[in-house]
C-alpha cells in the first residue's frame, strides 16, 4: 500500500472526511478543521493510505520578541495498523522541514511520561540535535 505523506492548506478539508480509528482524539468537525488550516502558523502534515487519513502531525508556530521562533508539535496519531512503519516519523521530518521553511529554529513536543510508544518516537530523533527536558504542565480549563 503507497503512504502519502501531505500537508493540508485552507480547502483540503475534504481530505480529512475520511479518518482511520486513533489518528484523532476526536471526531474532527469540519468547522475547526477549516478555522485551524486558514489560522497562519498552524500547520498539520496528514498521511494518507488510499485515500484515508491513517496518520496526523499538527504544530503550531510561537513567536516570542525576546527568543527564537518555536515550532510546537501538538499533535502526532498514527491508526495502529500503521504504527512501527516510519510514518510518524516521516510526519515529523515533514513538519520539521514546514518549520525550517517558516523560520523556527527550534521545535519541540511533549507527552505523558507512561507513552511508551510518543516516548520511543522522539527518543529515537534525539540525536544529534534533541535533547529530553524536565517539564510540568498545568492545564486551565477557560
Amino acid at each position: 500500500m503507497k503512504m502519502e505523506i501531505r500537508r493540508l492548506l485552507p480547502g483540503d478539508d475534504a481530505l480529512v472526511m475520511r479518518v482511520a480509528e486513533d489518528v484523532f482524539d476526536e471526531p474532527v468537525r469540519p468547522d475547526r478543521l477549516a478555522a485551524y488550516l486558514a489560522s497562519p502558523g498552524h500547520f498539520m502534515i496528514v498521511a494518507l493510505a488510499d485515500g484515508v487519513v491513517v496518520g496526523q502531525c499538527a504544530a503550531v508556530i510561537h513567536r516570542h520578541p525576546d527568543k527564537v521562533s518555536e515550532l510546537y508539535i501538538d499533535e502526532v496519531g498514527v491508526a495502529p495498523a500503521f504504527q512501527r512503519q516510519g510514518t510518524a516519523t516521516r510526519m515529523l521530518d515533514a513538519m520539521f522541514a514546514l518549520g525550517r521553511e517558516h523560520g523556527c529554529e527550534e521545535a519541540w513536543v511533549g507527552t505523558e511520561p507512561d507513552n511508551v510508544a510518543a516516548r520511543a518516537l522522539y527518543e529515537a530523533r534525539r540525536e544529534p540535535h534533541g535533547e529530553a527536558e524536565g517539564f510540568v504542565m498545568y492545564v486551565y480549563r477557560l
